[in-house]
């Protein structure tokens, strides 16, 4: 009995050890299929997201929202809405069922506007106590609710997102073909860049903002010369205080905010004459901009970055060292674009120096061909500044081709001459502007700039080279030898490559397309496109 009852626990057990045996046997190469399906298998993280397929980011807090997937769960993303902003402020919703925003190709411009962690940090959760990086159990059959996190975006995120369309519709433009354009389509050797320069235009007119401050009384403030040779202040703060296209009376919409003083007027107003006191100009400076930073957030937020002021006159750079931040921070568009003392073509803008005796350009455009131009350079001014008596020792009454004045013959007209000359010599006075420069582009003659440190006009789009000769001071003694060294064929493309830059430098009353006043604004909206600005609050 005690041997049958052990025979049969024995064999109980053996059974069982050998159907243990069996199922094992059997489930190894389950497991082992289950693996390789698993390895080898499709991987949804690795795999893009649609919309933000081509996301860059140097790391993985780069992206606009990245979440965590909870260990030991089934991992269930939350929807991640992008907003995608376009030129017109509209919000394009994207969802993305994906994490990963590691890839490697360049993001769009729509979306790297809103990307940026210094810049986009601040997130709204819809709801707050519901961690996103946790999968909450849900014990009934309705799938989880899953919250979304959403950007709020400020007026400055989407002004700037609409800046980085432009920038990259811009840098697309170099290589492509041109762009029509019912009024004009810049090509040819005056320009760095033709095709850059014509979108960069079209980009200014459809989006560019300016406000003008209103604070201030004439006559120093909202208002300036505008016949004389400073006649470009005058001008400039009339024609954009009149202007509906590029002014907007919201500060919020703009890109640039404009100062509207007036340093000739501060000059004749303002300053003690012969006190040589820059005092009192300094401080009228100061206490402005002291007013509208109180008033206003706009220049606290960029320390004057997006701020812009205009001077053509000498004082100019002076004025702008009453406020250590408008010197080295804001756009400075001055007619003294003098490297040696300050001048950042990178971030402020020459201003051309033109002398408008009347207020407008009638009689002062147009000259004849080259072939009827019979003086080979010529000059008349007074002995301002270090370099026109170097030019008048050299040249004045020593050869009839270079015709060099201290003063005209009676009855000889100044602007017959520039007329009837190849090239006019348009040396620095006091500063390194001069209006001779405009004079010459009016009349179709070639400019000669004599100088050491100025920056032309518009120099960011024109190529100077190639409708100009640029002499330093040290050459004014080989003037005739650099000048005759230039072929008839050569001068000859000078010449019209003159008249075809002209549109550039003219003023019209109301302003037209490509005229100086929209290049003036141009330049500034180059500038603006140059930084980006986040908002902190």
């Amino acid at each position: 009995m005690g041997v049958g009852k052990w025979s049969y626990s024995a064999w109980r057990r053996a059974s069982e050890s050998s159907s243990s045996t069996k199922l094992l046997l059997f489930m190894i190469p389950l497991i082992v299929v289950a693996g390789l399906v698993s390895i080898l298998g499709p991987n949804p993280i690795a795999n893009p997201p649609l919309f933000l397929s081509s996301v860059n980011s140097s790391s993985s807090t780069s992206g606009v929202v990245t979440t965590k997937e909870a260990p030991d769960e089934v991992k269930q993303r939350e929807e991640i809405v992008v907003m995608a902003v376009d030129f017109h402020g509209k919000e394009e919703k994207a969802i993305s069922d994906d994490t990963d925003f590691n890839h490697s190709s360049t993001p769009p411009f729509s979306v790297q506007a809103i990307q940026t962690p210094q810049q986009f940090n601040k997130y709204e959760e819809n709801v707050s106590h519901i961690s996103p990086n946790v999968v909450p159990v849900n014990e009934s059959n309705v799938p989880p609710w899953r919250p979304k996190l959403q950007r709020k975006f400020s007026i400055l995120d989407r002004t700037e997102a609409g800046l980085l369309q432009a920038r990259a519709a811009i840098r697309e433009a170099r290589n492509g073909n041109q762009t029509q354009d019912i009024d004009y389509v810049p090509v040819g050797p005056m320009y760095n860049n033709a095709n850059a320069f014509h979108r960069s235009y079209l980009e200014m007119e459809k989006h560019f903002k300016v406000y003008v401050y209103e604070e201030g009384e004439p006559p120093v403030f909202h208002n300036g010369p505008c016949k004389s040779i400073y006649s470009m202040e005058g001008n400039f703060i009339h024609t954009i205080e009149m202007n509906e296209q590029f002014r907007t009376r919201d500060p919020e919409k703009a890109h640039v905010y404009f100062l509207p003083f007036s340093v000739a007027m501060m000059v004749q107003f303002v300053y003690v004459r012969d006190s040589h006191d820059f005092g009192p100009i300094k401080k009228t400076v100061t206490d402005y901009v002291n007013v509208i930073a109180a008033r206003y957030p706009y220049w606290n937020r960029s320390l004057g970055a997006d701020h812009f002021m205009l001077a053509c006159h000498d004082w100019g750079p002076e004025a702008s060292l009453s406020v250590d931040n408008l010197h080295k921070n804001s756009i400075r568009v001055l007619c003294n674009a003098n490297t040696s003392e300050g001048f950042k073509p990178s971030k402020d803008v020459s201003l051309p120096e033109i002398n408008l005796q009347t207020g407008s350009i009638n009689g002062l455009i147009g000259g004849p061909s080259a072939s009827r131009r019979s003086v080979l350079a010529f000059f008349a001014g007074g002995l301002h500044g270090p370099i026109r008596p170097v030019l008048l020792e050299h040249w004045e009454n020593k050869d009839n081709d270079i015709q060099v004045h201290k003063y005209l013959p009676k009855g000889v007209s100044y602007y017959e001459m520039l007329r009837k000359s190849k090239f006019c010599l348009c040396p620095s006075g006091y500063e390194v502007a001069s209006p001779r420069v405009v004079e010459a582009i009016y009349t179709g003659c070639v400019p000669v700039l004599i100088s050491d440190h100025y920056v032309p006009p518009f120099n960011d789009v024109l190529n100077w080279k190639s409708f100009s000769v640029e002499v330093s001071v040290k050459d004014i003694p080989y003037l005739k030898e650099i000048l005759m060294s230039i072929s008839p064929r050569q001068y000859i493309r000078m010449q019209r490559r003159v008249g075809q830059v002209r549109r550039h430098f003219e003023v019209h009353s109301p302003p037209k397309r490509y005229d100086v006043f929209h290049m003036i604004l141009h330049s500034v909206w180059l500038r603006r496109l140059n930084f980006r600005l986040h908002d902190d609050q």
